[in-house]
């Protein structure tokens, strides 16, 4: 059967999402070109046509999946609701007992962001935009009365840095931590983040 003929901002997308596959299941230093190529039936040539080398495709396939989150991210804090269930949304979907999807990926793109610039710049800035979104939904919630924090940018590191411990711990050994133990932790963090003991964070969010 004729493959469908697709645009080329359609074909890129579309090595994009195989290579994210590849490296999820292979790791950035093992997955191939070939690799990328085999999983949808085209040839090398093709995937280099769009992106010269493998570094360069593995920095493109990070930075698609980090905008991506980026997007549901902003989804998620731009609903019409109180600072305090935006922030628990976003933060019980990036947790690992969440929704998010990657996490794999993700740990895959720190290790070889140790070796690789291009790869360091996009992890950075991930972080750098994730981190900067939950500081500003605080500060909102600050403002609001809705809670307690003095140091927005404090806060939102150590939730973030929980959260990907967390998933660390979650990904790489199984059964190490239950989800339900996990999410125990979050919420027990974040109600003393905000100033809130569990029971008024329970109550705040019904």
């Amino acid at each position: 059967m004729a493959r469908v003929r697709l645009s080329v901002a359609e074909r890129r997308q579309e090595l994009l999402r195989a290579a994210i596959g590849q490296i999820e299941a292979r790791g950035v230093a093992a997955v191939r070109i070939s690799d990328v190529a085999s999983s949808l039936g085209v040839s090398n040539a093709l995937v280099l046509y769009h992106f010269s080398t493998k570094e360069k495709l593995v920095a493109a396939a990070f930075t698609h999946a980090a905008e991506d989150d980026l997007a549901h991210l902003r989804k998620l804090l731009g609903r019409r609701t109180s600072a305090l269930r935006r922030l628990r949304a976003a933060v019980r979907w990036y947790a690992p007992t969440g929704q998010a999807k990657g996490w794999r990926l993700w740990i895959e793109g720190w290790g070889a962001a140790l070796r690789e610039p291009a790869l360091r710049e996009v992890t950075r800035d991930l972080d750098t935009q994730w981190k900067a979104a939950i500081t500003e939904v605080i500060a909102e919630g600050v403002a609001g009365d809705e809670f307690r924090c003095p140091d927005p940018a404090g806060a939102a590191l150590r939730l973030t840095a929980l959260l990907d411990g967390l998933a660390v711990q979650m990904t790489a050994y199984a059964g190490a931590v239950s989800r339900a133990r996990a999410q125990e932790w979050v919420d027990d963090a974040l109600a003393r983040e905000l100033g809130l003991d569990r029971a008024a964070l329970t109550a705040a969010l019904r």
